[in-house]
């Protein structure tokens, strides 16, 4: 948002590591005031250093999601610190690898208690700011799996799907109180975070993001860009676009293919090494860093999200680039008839 001279002050939850911790470090490289949420404390201090060194500000803020007053509270905390909430984006998300039979009430209580009831309550706490100051942009962090559910992550991609729906529900609303409030929710590939070593993982080997993955620092760049121009619902890289038509057009064939292959492609050919050690109920020690173990096989921007921005800009070049070719074969097809037609020359 640049309609005010203030730098912007930006609340980022689930910001002590990965995608969250990737877009705290970007919005502090561009001068924004940034409140860092997390339960890990230390990883949160250690991005808060960052974000100064790139000529930001930070505030370290830890907090579990789950708990909807510690939220609020946290929300009261950044207005008294900046006097507002320009952006509120919510990143904290929770998985279990594990065939649905093998998960047991409390996992799947929780997994949902993170990914879908702590982005809720983020949103009502931004919510409650931003109705007094009369302005303000919520990001819901999604993911393809909102739309595309994949084997072994049941208790995650129903969470994504149940915040999809929420914000839908949300947007109506705004739209109807005629609310200077703004929302968008970022429907995300794979990316490379340390969430596939640190979630818990029930399964034999360790786990990976379904290839192709993508680097946080590129998807930071996005949810960024999402929050300055809020498209309502923006696709980001082309697997999300692909899984999101092939559900449209032939999910009972995807069903198959995921039944096949979906399995083995989340996960390495290297034991699971984590020997219980994870985050769903309680944060581990150390700073997790943006980046997960894949570093090698991450990618950069694909064409889609390079374009993606200018979305609009290319639909109506390509427009006018279709207009164009139609008068010109209009005007040879014209001449054409005019020549082979009695009397012409």
């Amino acid at each position: 948002m640049e309609t005010t001279s203030h730098p912007d002050v930006i609340v980022v939850t689930g910001a002590s590591s990965g995608i969250g911790r990737a877009v705290a470090i970007a919005a502090g490289s561009r001068g924004k005031r940034v409140a860092l949420l997390s339960r890990n404390t230390g990883a949160l201090e250690i991005a808060a250093d960052q974000i100064a060194r790139a000529g930001g500000e930070a505030l370290v803020l830890p907090v579990d999601v789950t708990d909807e007053t510690a939220i609020d509270d946290a929300a009261i905390a950044v207005v008294h610190r900046w006097g507002r909430i320009d952006i509120w984006i919510n990143c904290a998300m929770a998985t279990v690898f594990a065939p649905v039979s093998d998960i047991t009430p409390a996992e799947f209580r929780r997994v949902t208690d993170v990914t879908y009831l702590g982005s809720v309550y983020g949103t009502l706490a931004a919510l409650r700011q931003m109705r007094r100051q009369q302005e303000g942009v919520i990001v819901q962090v999604g993911s393809t799996l909102a739309y595309r559910s994949i084997p072994l992550q049941s208790a995650y991609c129903a969470a994504k799907a149940a915040l999809r729906g929420f914000t839908d529900s949300l947007r109506t609303e705004l739209i109807h109180d005629h609310s200077p409030i703004r929302i968008t929710m970022v429907q995300l590939p794979a990316v490379n975070t340390p969430q596939s070593i640190r979630q818990r993982n029930k399964m034999p080997q360790q786990a990976q993001p379904v290839p192709p993955m993508y680097a946080p620092e590129a998807i930071a760049d996005l949810i960024l860009w999402a929050a300055e121009k809020t498209p309502r619902e923006p696709l980001i890289g082309w697997p999300s676009v692909a899984a999101l038509w092939g559900q449209k057009f032939i999910p009972g064939l995807l069903d198959r293919y995921l039944g096949a292959r979906g399995f083995a492609s989340q996960f390495v050919d290297e034991p699971n090494s984590q020997n219980g050690r994870d985050i769903l109920f309680e944060t581990l020690p150390g700073d997790p860093g943006m980046h997960g173990p894949y570093r090698d096989r991450e990618h950069g921007p694909d064409l889609q999200m390079r374009l993606r921005p200018h979305f609009r800009a290319v639909g109506f070049g390509f427009g006018i680039a279709s207009l164009a070719f139609w008068q010109a074969r209009k005007s040879v097809n014209g001449a054409t008839e005019h020549s082979a037609s009695p009397g012409g020359s």
